[in-house]
């Protein structure tokens, strides 16, 4: 059936553009052209008024070598490089090179992927590297203004959430995470990271700030203005605020690199607080504002490594904007009306309010933000010590606020110092009693939620306790009101069903008796006395607490072997990495760093690590179609195969053989590769058991007798609704006539060539496929490879039978398998071939001896066999493999005639002053003392100093 009249018409246009652009870039630059201003003007207007899409598969098609003259081919290749730079560039050249490198997943190659479905690692590196690398005619700064708003609106996903991970990752792989472009200042961060960062914080930006009017919608301000409340003049506005946090959160979410997400939230932490605890918020505004800036809050405060990565959010629970006089502009979020239902950016006071005004007219947002705070800090905890730290540092920080004339007690350190930009936020050295306010919210908030959770770490909070009880003055006992807090708190842990008076430091236990002591013998008012009354019962039960747990003793220190504090830290590591992998909603990110946690703990050798388990969970997470955790997870094999080789082997075996059919294709392939990455980790250990089960594992998948019940099962079925759809579609048995719709637009712009071209690549990756139960030829493929890399790493670990068994099915492989579609199993065939024989080069040279080697007629086998091969093949690749194989064995056979490099070197110094023929094997010749010996006692060359004689030998 003819084509139809669109794709037709499509391919003669695109026959016309080809035509157009080769005339034309041949007169431009041709020195004998007579007008060449002319003939380049027109070419220059033909590449301008051509679109994308039509003139990147033309410019491709060009720039391959002998297509046009090399000085138009430089030329063509600048301006297919500059093609990003239009306003369509970007998705045009993404789509192209996703069209050019199909997924294996796709039957038909020569269908192009729409939106970047199932786009593969490889294709997405390839653009990464085109849009990350800015061309020669381009400067970074250039480049990077022109296509940073075309991946920024990827982000947003209105063209595919597939094309919006493919942005992310061009931005944070490619740009972002380049120092020499992503740094900030760079020209990756100033166009990237701070247009998303200036709309969540408008003094975040390192080069402009915003002014009045920048940042908001193209309808204008002037709409805007009017809704807001006192507003002076709109920032940012309500939709370019969603469209910031929308991108920001994609960004952070799409792929796995932790120290990336820190260095873009961490200056934005505030106002993502401040967003995402508004108050009063409608269900529109927790959809756009509030849940994007929550979820980014989340990822930050579970990757963050500070101690007190809280702490600046109790200090500013209620801010609202920055107020800071030495960044410009001064600004605060607002609503937009009344209903809440969105927010905005709007200029705020220069004067900013004093802590009483705050306190005056915000009292009513401390209670709803404490408890806010304290529901996402128990979100994010993954165990009680969390919560207890930042109780332990809240509670000394507001108990030295209210003692600032004393001295803590001697090497106690409270509090540690603050930097300079928090003495200007709060006022210097003084106490701030906004703050005091904050923090206390806070304390009430958390000893009333977690009681339990509070003395996670008892030997802190008695520290911490000892240093205060020491400074209470008994004089003025009535007046000190943390006296009360430190009796409570003292309570809470020794009243503990964990706590244990014989664990804990002897020294900090004694002073607190003496101090409880002190406060027990003072009378006077009746809070005075009730205080009195609470020491000696505190005393009283602190003294003899261990008794009314363990009144026979059996459970004292020293009666049982006691966990050391580095296997405490290990557990609480190990958990923490455990609840960030497993977790439900765990971004890549947070996964990544639990990976980075994992890994740390193997590194260390660490006993608390149960490696089965630990195997099993790698091997799920290996499952799953997340490239980017992937590569992280197969690191963790490698590692994991220094300390467990055995283990991890059997792991990836077990998945990668799939006896059981459950697997795909794709997921075996993944664990190939880190079968492959673990044989190379091990090298020379590679041996043993080991070797020989991993060896005799991939002759078995790389064979022709392979078969698979359960996959024959399957493409059985799927053969037989085929038939019955086909029957149903077309009653009688007539053949379907095929729409216009149903013929590809960019299958139609390609030429006769090109398109026959396809249709034969489509056959092949068909013929991938299992037959009739047969393995797939991929699998078979990746087999031979990984087999072939486990020669050069330890040809001697794997042994004569595995070695030459390869040898054979390689050789078996080029002979029976000719099919086109079992090129890539050919090719892997005779990479093994030329392994094996590089393999037995090296440990010769080495002088290493394997045991076993090529005979002659082994070696006239294998040459008739690639000969063959490479007068017939219709792979050129494969053809082009055999020649260099043959070559390999040729140089082979010629070298092993010599003696090796180790045996050379003993020979006598008048021998080896000759060279090589003086080491022919089998040969003991000295020519340079020829004629000076007639006489020969033994046919054998004699290591011993001998008087130099001639030797003559018969040789077949």
């Amino acid at each position: 059936m003819d084509a139809p009249v669109p794709a037709r018409e499509a391919r003669e246009a695109q026959k016309t553009l080809l035509e157009s652009l080769t005339a034309l870039g041949s007169a431009a630059f041709d020195p004998n052209t007579p007008d060449r201003h002319t003939a380049q003007q027109q070419l220059s207007d033909l590449l301008q008024r051509t679109p994308t899409v039509s003139l990147l598969p033309a410019l491709n098609v060009l720039i391959q070598p002998g297509r046009v003259p090399d000085v138009v081919r430089v030329e063509f290749v600048s301006q297919l490089a500059l093609l990003p730079l239009r306003s369509d560039g970007v998705r045009a050249t993404l789509e192209f090179v996703f069209s050019v490198h199909p997924s294996n997943a796709n039957s038909n190659a020569s269908a192009p992927q729409k939106q970047g479905a199932q786009i593969t690692l490889e294709a997405l590196k390839m653009a990464t590297r085109l849009l990350a690398s800015p061309p020669v005619r381009a400067n970074s700064v250039d480049w990077f203004r022109g296509i940073a708003p075309q991946l920024l609106a990827l982000l947003d996903g209105h063209d595919g959430l597939e094309l919006a991970k493919v942005a992310a990752y061009v931005i944070g792989f490619g740009i972002l995470g380049r120092k020499s472009f992503g740094a900030p200042g760079m020209p990756g961060w100033a166009n990237f990271a701070e247009p998303m960062l200036q709309c969540i914080d408008p003094t975040t930006s390192q080069t402009t700030s915003l002014k009045p009017g920048q940042g908001t919608t193209d309808r204008g301000s002037d709409s805007v203005i009017d809704l807001r409340r006192n507003a002076t003049a709109v920032l940012v506005s309500e939709d370019t605020l969603a469209e910031g946090l929308r991108r920001l959160q994609t960004l952070v979410i799409s792929h796995p690199n932790p120290g990336l997400t820190r260095r873009l939230l961490s200056p934005v932490i505030l106002p993502l607080w401040a967003l995402s605890s508004w108050s009063s918020a409608s269900k529109k505004c927790e959809e756009d504002y509030c849940l994007p800036a929550r979820n980014l809050l989340k990822i930050y405060l579970k990757i963050s490594t500070a101690p007190d990565k809280a702490m600046p959010i109790v200090r500013d629970l209620l801010f609202e904007g920055s107020r800071d006089a030495g960044r410009q502009p001064q600004w605060q979020y607002q609503a937009t009306d009344a209903n809440e239902n969105s927010i905005c950016i709007v200029s705020a006071p220069s004067t900013p309010p004093s802590a009483a005004e705050v306190l005056q007219t915000r009292w009513n947002e401390i209670g709803p933000k404490s408890d806010a705070l304290v529901e996402l800090l128990s979100s994010i905890a993954t165990d009680d010590e969390d919560i207890s730290s930042v109780f332990l540092d809240l509670f000394s920080r507001w108990l030295s606020s209210k003692k600032p004339r004393r001295q803590p007690a001697k090497d106690f350190i409270l509090v540690k110092e603050e930097d300079d930009n928090d003495d200007k936020l709060h006022g210097g050295s003084d106490s701030n009693p906004l703050v005091d306010v904050l923090e206390g919210s806070m304390l009430q908030k958390m000893m009333e939620k977690f009681p339990e959770k509070l003395a996670g770490r008892p030997n802190d909070i008695l520290e911490l306790v000892s240093g205060l009880l020491n400074q209470v003055d008994e004089a003025s006992l009535a007046e000190d009101e943390t006296v009360p807090l430190l009796m409570s708190l003292l309570n809470l842990v020794v009243t503990a069903p964990g706590f244990r008076k014989a664990k804990a430091d002897a020294t900090v236990v004694q002073s607190i008796e003496v101090s409880l002591g002190k406060i027990s013998r003072v009378s006077g008012t009746e809070d005075i006395n009730e205080t009195a009354q609470t020491a000696k019962n505190l005393l009283l039960f602190l003294k003899y607490r261990d008794e009314i747990e363990d009144p026979k003793g059996e459970n004292r220190a020293g009666a049982t072997s006691t966990i050391s504090q580095q296997q405490i830290e290990e557990r609480k590591t190990y958990s923490l990495a455990i609840s960030y992998i497993t977790q439900a909603d765990s971004p890549p990110p947070v996964r990544s760093e639990g990976l980075n946690l994992l890994q740390g703990l193997i590194l260390s050798n660490s006993s608390i690590l149960d490696v089965p388990a630990l195997l099993v969970m790698m091997s799920s997470m290996l499952d799953e179609n997340e490239d980017y955790v992937n590569l992280r997870v197969i690191k963790i094999f490698t590692v994991l195969a220094d300390k467990h080789p055995k283990s991890t082997t059997k792991e990836l075996l077990d998945h990668y053989v799939d006896a059981n059919e459950m697997k795909g294709v794709e997921t075996r392939l993944r664990f190939g590769e880190a079968l492959l990455q673990v044989v190379q980790r091990l090298g020379a250990t590679f041996s043993g058991d080991t070797a020989k089960e991993v060896g005799q594992a991939l002759l078995e998948i790389a064979g022709r007798r392979g078969f698979r019940p359960k996959t024959k099962a399957k493409q059985e079925r799927e053969q037989r609704m085929r038939d019955l759809k086909a029957k149903r579609k077309a009653p009688g048995g007539d053949e379907i006539a095929e729409d216009d719709e149903d013929i590809d637009i960019d299958d139609a712009l390609l030429s006769d060539e090109e398109r026959s071209r396809n249709e034969i690549l489509g056959r092949i990756v068909d013929g991938w496929g299992s037959k009739r139960g047969s393995e797939d030829v991929r699998i078979r493929a990746s087999a031979l490879s990984i087999f072939a890399f486990s020669l050069d790493v330890n040809i001697a670990g794997l042994g004569a039978t595995l070695a030459s068994g390869a040898v054979d099915l390689s050789l078996h492989v080029l002979t029976m398998e000719p099919e086109l579609e079992k090129a890539i199993l050919r090719r892997a065939a005779i990479v093994l071939i030329l392994s094996f024989v590089r393999a037995l080069h090296d440990a010769r040279e080495a002088g290493r001896r394997l045991g076993f080697g090529l005979v002659q007629q082994s070696q006239d086998d294998m040459l008739r066999i690639l000969q063959y091969v490479a007068d017939t093949d219709e792979d050129g690749l494969v053809k082009q493999h055999a020649i260099d194989v043959i070559e390999s064995l040729e140089n082979w056979k010629l070298t092993s005639l010599l003696a090796p490099a180790s045996e050379g070197s003993d020979t006598l110094s008048g021998v080896s002053s000759v060279g090589g023929l003086a080491g022919l094997a089998g040969l003991s010749i000295d020519p340079t003392n020829i004629g000076t010996s007639t006489s020969s006692t033994s046919a054998l060359p004699s290591r011993q100093p001998q008087p130099p004689r001639p030797r003559i030998e018969e040789i077949e």
